[in-house]
């Protein structure tokens, strides 16, 4: 099949953080057989068009300095920053249109796999109608709490997105609930994981995990490591990293513990702060991005991964929680929000640990259960990595992503979504 995905933003150079599990889906659906192509927009003038071997087309929208809606970060944080952002909107649609029909006029596809319908959802439909492709549209969550926290009009606008796709994608099944408040549409529930993560699980030793490291290795003699707490993500207020600061409060005054935080963001000063005030600097380190193979040191000297995700202002939360399924593949016990898409991944007291959103004192107490119980931690790590291997590993999806296009080629066109 010739499939054509289409996203707000790509990889523009071999270290660029953008998508990287998107990036390893595309490889691995080129390796099968699969023609791949990606439609996204240009960066400051232009950009690459070939990545790692997928053929990229990038459509020019605004003068060259100022076309930078996407890519470096997410196009709502854009739009806030002034007028020129809100400007370039209206021409990166209308950019994208154009291109997209010129694009599939020339070159046609059996298949247009919408990545983020708002406001990708045109560029399908324009697609469709220049070379006849079926549309599979992929929600992740956050558009449609952007929309019904901010942008209540646009509602109708993802929910004709649903019907009118050939196929529904979320990424979890709370996200498959969030679009059935907008549309009656069959839904399938494909996640996706980690790029790092499935290399990692791949080619790392099998026996990576808390057992191994430096907590579980010491000799009784000398006074015990500290346990080494690591987060992974942008430091957002969604994530809950508070509640993971106070935690580490409470813990640092009853068991040598450390707090690694890695990634950065908006947040930032005002965590950094937090630690100050609560006296926790040489407890809590900030590590700001790193590169894959310091970010795969860090998954091999934690004793768990901790993901306090809590439901922010705009009413965001996680729609699935993809450094879980890392941590998992590493062989690393987790403790994580019951919240969101993350309880697909985490089931409490068999795949890891789950607390309250925002409960510190809660969450002080699971990690305070990893650090004491060496079995605990094997036990959750061994039973996390086979759910990742049975259900998140590529294998898996890729064989999942296959069955979803090959149905949606063959189904009847019916102008809407297939009911089979």
């Amino acid at each position: 099949m010739r499939i054509l995905h289409v996203v707000t933003a790509f990889p523009r150079f071999p270290d660029d953080v953008i998508t990287p599990w998107l990036v390893e889906l595309l490889r691995r659906l080129r390796a099968t057989g699969h023609e791949v192509e990606v439609f996204t927009s240009a960066y400051r003038g232009g950009g690459n068009r070939e990545f790692e071997g997928l053929r990229i087309h990038r459509f020019r929208y605004f003068p060259s300095p100022w076309e930078d809606l996407t890519h470096d970060e997410a196009v709502p944080e854009r739009l806030r920053r002034g007028v020129r952002y809100r400007l370039a909107l209206p021409c990166y649609l209308l950019g994208g249109v154009f291109a997209m029909w010129r694009l599939c006029r020339r070159r046609g596809f059996d298949v247009v796999h919408v990545h983020w319908p708002m406001p990708h959802a045109l560029f399908g439909w324009v697609a469709r109608a220049a070379c006849g492709a079926r549309l599979v549209t992929t929600f992740y969550g956050v558009e449609l709490r952007w929309v019904k926290s901010g942008m209540p009009w646009l509602r109708g606008l993802l929910g004709r997105a649903a019907r009118s796709s050939d196929r529904v994608v979320a990424i979890s099944r709370y996200t498959a609930d969030e679009i059935r408040e907008l549309a009656e549409v069959p839904i399938t529930v494909i996640p996706y994981t980690s790029g790092l993560g499935a290399r990692g699980a791949g080619g790392a030793p099998e026996a990576i995990g808390p057992a191994a490291g430096p907590a579980a290795a010491a000799a009784p003699a000398h006074p015990p490591p500290a346990f080494t707490v690591l987060f992974v993500g942008r430091l957002v207020a969604r994530k809950g990293i508070p509640t993971l600061i106070e935690a580490a409060r409470r813990l640092a005054a009853i068991l040598p513990i450390r707090v690694r935080l890695i990634g950065d963001g908006p947040e930032r000063a005002a965590l950094e702060a937090q630690v100050v005030r609560a006296g926790l600097t040489r407890v809590v380190e900030f590590c700001g991005r790193v590169s894959s193979e310091e970010l795969v040191r860090a998954y091999q000297q934690a004793g768990a991964l901790v993901l306090p995700a809590v439901v922010d202002a705009r009413g965001d939360t996680e729609g699935l929680g993809v450094v879980l399924l890392e941590a998992m593949s590493y062989g690393i016990p987790v403790v994580a929000s019951d919240i969101g898409g993350i309880t697909d991944i985490v089931t409490h007291e068999r795949t890891g640990l789950l607390v309250p959103p925002g409960d510190g004192a809660a969450l002080a107490g699971a990690i305070e259960r990893l650090a004491r119980d060496a079995a605990l931690r094997r036990r959750l790590a061994d039973a996390g990595r086979r759910r990742f291997l049975d259900d998140f590993s590529w294998p898996a999806l890729v064989q999942r992503w296959e069955s979803l296009y090959r149905a949606a080629v063959t189904s009847p066109r019916t102008g809407g979504p297939a009911r089979g």
